[in-house]
């Protein structure tokens, strides 16, 4: 058995420092891994992310996180990552990484997506440029999360877990107003987590959402969003293939 603990929109900010720090030190007692999904600061400022750095540094199991919209608002992302990577967390984006869990090698595949809906009320690849290039790019990130998964299933891992920001599914954005449900998310991860096959797919985001939702394909979907959980992270349970 595989305990995966998870959570995104953390949010964190100068004043937040050590708020989590207590829970996350109690990690070794209840999981095997941590999975950040996005928004981990508030504005990504590399001042913020510090704070977040500090907050996972040196926990007693593994980090694998994906940055978030939030993230990417000061435009500095690559700073944002590299802090954390400093702390020793993987970040990733269209790829993958096999963590050692307890002699267990778990495979995590890792992008933050990006909207566009879902199947039947999607945004289409067609007439201005910035709308094709939106769509354009939330297929590279579904895109990157297919090969990446594709990868880890070619590299004898007991289980594989897609992490996203953006949501795969429209189950886990029950609660939301319908209007912004493009912004939320894209059927596009979903499509990618059941071509290359998962056994958990976990993001953030959606706010108002609700935990529980599953791909087509029948894949367990968890929103994680903190305010979605209410804790410093969830555990959800793998069982080894």
């Amino acid at each position: 058995m595989i305990r995966v603990a998870a959570v995104g929109d953390i949010h964190m900010g100068p004043e937040s420092q050590g708020v989590l720090r207590p829970a996350f030190d109690t990690l070794s007692d209840c999981a095997d891994l941590l999975l950040l999904a996005g928004d981990l600061t508030r504005h990504g400022t590399p001042e913020e992310a510090r704070v977040v750095a500090q907050e996972v540094r040196d926990l007693p199991v593994p980090v694998v996180a994906v940055l978030g919209n939030h993230d990417h608002h000061d435009e500095q992302p690559e700073k944002v990552a590299a802090l954390l990577e400093d702390a020793g967390v993987r970040v990733l984006e269209g790829e993958g990484t096999v963590v050692e869990c307890a002699g267990t090698r778990v495979g995590v595949a890792g992008t933050k997506g990006f909207g566009g809906g879902f199947v039947g009320r999607s945004a289409g690849e067609f007439g201005e440029p910035l709308m094709k290039e939106f769509v354009r790019y939330s297929r590279r990130c579904a895109d990157g999360l297919r090969s990446a998964l594709e990868e880890l299933g070619r590299q004898d891992c007991a289980a594989r877990v897609a992490l996203t920001h953006f949501s795969p599914v429209a189950d886990t954005l029950a609660g939301e107003p319908l209007e912004i449900y493009p912004f939320l998310g894209s059927y596009l991860l979903a499509e990618a987590i059941d071509t290359a096959g998962a056994d958990l797919s976990v993001h953030g985001h959606a706010h108002a959402g609700s935990e529980h939702g599953m791909t087509a394909g029948g894949v367990r979907v968890r929103n994680v969003a903190q305010p979605v959980i209410r804790r410093a992270f969830n555990v959800y349970h793998l069982h080894e293939s």
